[in-house]
């Protein structure tokens, strides 16, 4: 049934069209404004805000699609769902109107008790919308700290963060563990960032992304004619690090020869180029980091003993994101609003039901895979509140690590069976977690009371 006082912006040229629509979602208890064009539908947008619009596409003066950049524009509009309708069907209009942000896209004629359904849905959307907006609010006001681009306040991450603190102004080398994607290279960023060599060069080698001979020539240089084809001399990337950080990334990659090479650039900060017999001394700053087990690889005697207590000054361990589930919901709110912008959509929010399902997931691929599925969802959802069917992706995943399997394949269940199995086995371990405190398990949870109340009921969790 229709709320209070929600009110529909009906906006056509064909005036017996306008007036059916008026009439039957009038009968509904939807209070009905008309507008016969853009401009003047502009002007009644100007004197408030209604729950929902719908537009025509094509109409003299000014267009659907004008409209929907207007509201897309003003920010106290942009929430509004849109439904397009048009008699003009056509690939490039659809996508336009989506790509705009319209919620819907229907043809002429069209079904009245369809029309309904998809009015009930849009102004759903739109009930979502304010509550995701207090409950962004909610989290945004949390203690969320962070160094640049690093977030979290899992009690691993301050762990990180203090040791970068205590690192960044001296010179020491520090090697950087952590599974791929966790945000190794951030970690070395942040180093960088909070010394007295923030001014100077930010240098990054992928070790594994070069042949040896291709990677010699990279860090160290060459002269010319060193090599067939070494026309000119090239200025290696431990001379452009000069004053600055250089930061080879996945070091547990290096040949033995290159090895050898690198633990006397440790050992004195000079290197020849290629070809060249003149001894360059350097002053650069060196991190590293790795995916791989290094002591196991050291005693598998593939990675050089020596260099590997060279590198191993000081260790910093980026944990992965199963392991700081407190960090999830903010770095899903930090990517929500980036790709938003960058996608030129209001960041509007995920519902509660989708938070539970982010904090359910193992994320084999870290941080970098939470990435990935926020901006999908994004343009999936196109400046609507993302919910659990934008994450379709999750729904066949195991549960948190160290929660223990579900029973059964859930690639067998259907998709909200799937995603209510996850929510329930989140909660437990929440409520097992929290000693069967609701309020200390909803805070871990980053609910609220209210919700884990109707979740416990819902998925028949004993007090």
């Amino acid at each position: 049934m229709p709320a209070m006082g929600q009110t529909i912006l009906i906006i056509d040229d064909e005036v017996n069209l306008r007036k059916t629509l008026a009439e039957i979602l009038g009968g509904k208890g939807y209070q009905i404004l008309e507008a016969g064009d853009g401009l003047e539908a502009i002007d009644l947008l100007g004197r408030g805000i209604p729950d929902l619009v719908f537009t025509d596409w094509r109409m003299p003066k000014l267009g659907g699609e004008d409209v929907l950049r207007h509201i897309r524009k003003e920010q106290r509009l942009s929430a509004i769902p849109v439904i397009v309708i048009t008699a003009f069907g056509s690939s490039h209009n659809a996508i336009e109107a989506v790509r705009l942000g319209a919620y819907d896209f229907v043809m002429k004629p069209f079904d009245l008790e369809e029309i309904s359904l998809t009015v009930e849905r849009a102004l759903a959307h739109s009930s979502l919308n304010r509550e995701v907006v207090d409950l962004r609010a909610r989290i945004e006001r949390q203690n969320t700290l962070g160094t640049g681009r690093l977030i979290g306040s899992s009690a691993r991450m301050l762990d990180a963060f203090k040791m970068i603190g205590k690192v960044a102004e001296t010179d020491t080398t520090v090697l950087i563990c952590g599974e791929s994607g966790t945000g190794k290279e951030l970690v070395a960023e942040a180093i960088h960032n909070y010394s007295r060599r923030k001014d100077n060069a930010f240098v990054v080698v992928n070790c594994a992304a070069l042949p040896e001979n291709l990677l010699e020539s990279e860090l160290f240089g060459y002269e010319r004619g060193a090599f067939t084809g070494a026309a000119a001399r090239k200025i290696g990337r431990f001379e452009l690090a000069e004053g600055g950080t250089i930061f080879l990334d996945e070091i547990g990659e290096l040949s033995q020869n290159i090895q050898a090479k690198l633990l006397r650039v440790l050992q004195d900060h000079s290197f020849e180029r290629l070809g060249g017999g003149e001894t360059i001394s350097g002053d650069f700053r060196v991190l590293a980091a790795t995916n791989r087990d290094l002591d196991a690889t050291v005693r598998e005697k593939l990675f050089r003993e020596d260099l590997f207590y060279r590198l191993n000054v000081v260790r910093i361990t980026v944990p992965p994101l199963r392991e700081r589930r407190a960090d999830i919901v903010p770095m899903a709110e930090h990517f929500l609003r980036l790709y938003s912008e960058n996608s030129g959509l209001p960041a509007v929010g995920f519902s509660e039901e989708a938070m539970l399902l982010l904090q359910a997931y193992s994320y084999p691929g870290n941080v970098r895979e939470l990435e990935n599925m926020v901006e999908r969802a994004v343009l999936m959802a196109r400046g609507r509140v993302i919910l659990p069917v934008h994450f379709p992706q999750m729904a066949a995943s195991s549960p948190a690590a160290g929660a223990g399997p579900l029973e059964g394949d859930l690639l067998s269940l259907p998709f909200h069976k799937a995603v209510g199995e996850l929510e329930k086995k989140l909660i437990e371990n929440a409520l097992r977690l929290a000693a069967g405190n609701k309020t200390e398990a909803a805070n871990k949870l980053q609910i609220n009371r209210r919700l884990l109340y109707q979740k416990m009921m819902e998925h028949q969790i004993k007090e």
